[in-house]
């Protein structure tokens, strides 16, 4: 009798034990299956990534729009204003704005000084550029306000093959001085403060001044 119970409490053992083992490996599975799926993870690239603001021009509101564009930040840490002034002249991706850098354009220089960037541009500039005040303005301020908006950058120079005091074929606008942008006072007279109004610069421009005033 003695010899019964114990064969049926090490059967019972045996049972309890393969149970047992099962609800374990069970569990362990469980979690080797949480553990290999991978977080998503942000990369390095996507990390650096910065947006910066260029402006072209609208051809239905006679303004300079602010475009957003995603760039690599290490793009910028080199030499930033060389950076956008390539931006500009390879034009907006926006198909409803237009570029406002005449083609064949190049960079000679461009170099901060004091909080004066000067930026050197080739003959291009000007001989192949259409003319006329408002598309002047345009491209003139295209630079003005992208540049700007860094904020070690408080006025423009801009010089052809190095030289200073050159103008548009047409000498309606003249780069004697440095252009300098008032922000407040454009925000309080347009629907936007991304938009400048090519009419009030040209405007300012024939009062004998650089600085954007409305």
């Amino acid at each position: 009798m003695k010899k019964k119970i114990i064969i049926l409490i090490i059967i019972l053992l045996l049972i309890g034990g393969v149970i047992g083992g099962y609800f374990f490996i069970k569990s362990k599975n469980n979690n080797e299956i949480q553990d290999i799926v991978p977080e998503e993870e942000i990369s390095d690239e996507q990390m650096r990534q910065t947006i910066v603001s260029l402006y072209f021009y609208n051809n239905e509101t006679k303004e300079l729009i602010s475009e957003g564009r995603l760039i690599d930040a290490k793009d910028l840490l080199e030499n930033p204003y060389q950076k956008l002034m390539e931006l500009l002249i390879k034009g907006p991706e926006n198909q409803s704005l237009s570029k406002t850098i005449p083609d064949g354009t190049k960079i000679n220089k461009v170099e901060l000084k004091g909080d004066i960037l000067y930026v050197d541009l080739s003959n291009e500039f000007i001989e192949n550029h259409p003319g006329g005040e408002e598309q002047e303005c345009a491209s003139v301020y295209s630079i003005v306000d992208t540049m700007t908006n860094l904020t070690e950058v408080n006025a423009v120079k801009i010089l052809i093959d190095g030289k200073e005091n050159m103008a548009f074929k047409d000498n309606l606008i003249k780069f004697d001085d440095p252009f300098v942008l008032i922000r407040e006072d454009l925000n309080n007279n347009t629907n936007s403060e991304n938009a400048i109004n090519t009419n009030e610069v040209t405007n300012s421009i024939n009062q004998n001044t650089n600085v954007i005033t409305d």
